[in-house]
């Protein structure tokens, strides 16, 4: 785990009349001010020397430097970034590194417990510990593609990029965000399943940014009330709203009222899961979609196509930022 220090610009708040050239004549304030700040990385590959952090940790910076245990500091190289899910890919040129190993983020449980390594409030690497508090979690408005960790180890402003691992030394996620009221730690935060981290990381290497996959669906979460209309006796999964002209879905035969359950062999529990998996699925794969028509259980193979939806702003955190996009019923978009 390493420190990060991130020199930007950031614009300078004034007055509105002091943009009239002759107020700028008398007060001719900087359109723009230094900004320093702080935060934590992983390093993922020793050899090439790619570092993982959080897009806000390193968002408009002009330079980036790097401190690592042993106090050599580098400045980074930003290979990518990507917002949607604040995971941001840096690489410095250096011998001597250590990894942390990767692990199987989807192997957690409730209840495991996890330790959470960090660079809080710049005062340098800090380990804390604590458990899974809750596994999946969405809708807290922080980031367009929610799958968060959620742990009770303490993170604290400087520990996002940082890491979080398990008893045995094994990376399960990048921390990201605390629900902090007062804007201190209080029990709640967040990481990204380095399972996802790693999906971005392999395209912000390949492309330098991340070229998301659509099927050409709108869904929904499968409600007890839906599942009651539907007859279905499932308890999870994604119900079918609408299904695009010409998309990959409907070549493949979906159709309104369907209600798809796994994909590649894998369940999803809700729509925010399937528009993870399929969003950062390579563009030009194939997934292999089940879902149930008529309370009958079908398997179908549809081919991933490009999204080239423009993002548009939806709901904002104050640190972090983000978009859901939803048709005019309020169904997840795939």
């Amino acid at each position: 785990v390493v420190n990060i220090a991130v020199r930007s610009r950031a614009s300078a708040e004034t007055n509105p009349l002091y943009n009239d050239p002759f107020f700028r004549r008398y007060f001719n304030l900087p359109e723009q001010q230094q900004r320093l700040s702080a935060g934590s990385g992983v390093i993922v590959d020793a050899d090439k020397g790619y570092i993982l952090t959080n897009h806000h940790v390193v968002a408009d910076a002009g330079e980036i430097a790097v401190t690592l245990k042993d106090r050599r500091r580098f400045t980074a190289e930003l290979v990518g970034s990507d917002k949607a899910t604040d995971i941001a890919l840096l690489k410095i040129d250096a011998d001597k590194l250590t990894a942390l190993p990767l692990g199987d983020s989807g192997a957690l449980r409730v209840g495991d417990s996890v330790v959470a390594i960090g660079n809080p409030f710049g005062l340098g690497q800090t380990v804390t510990s604590g458990i899974v508090s809750a596994l999946g979690r969405g809708g807290i408005n922080v980031e367009g593609y929610e799958d968060f960790i959620q742990t009770d180890a303490s993170i604290n402003p400087g520990n996002s990029g940082g890491a979080l691992v398990t008893t045995d030394g094994l990376l399960v996620g990048v921390n990201t965000a605390i629900i902090a009221p007062a804007g201190g730690n209080v029990g709640i935060g967040f990481a990204v399943p380095i399972a996802m981290a790693s999906a971005v990381m392999e395209q912000l290497i390949e492309h330098g940014e991340v070229r998301r996959g659509r099927i050409g669906i709108s869904v929904q979460d499968l409600t007890p009330d839906l599942a009651e209309a539907l007859s279905i006796a499932e308890s999870y999964g994604a119900a079918v709203g609408s299904v695009e002209q010409d998309s990959p879905a409907a070549h493949a035969g979906l159709r309104a009222g369907d209600v798809i359950i796994a994909v590649n062999n894998r369940k999803i529990t809700g729509s925010a899961d399937l528009r993870n998996r399929v969003g950062l699925a390579r563009v030009g794969s194939e997934v292999e979609i089940e879902y149930l028509r008529d309370r009958v259980r079908r398997t179908v193979t549809m081919r991933i196509e490009a999204d080239e939806t423009i993002a548009k702003p939806g709901s904002m955190s104050s640190r972090l930022e983000g978009a859901e996009f939803q048709d005019a019923a309020g169904n997840v978009v795939v």
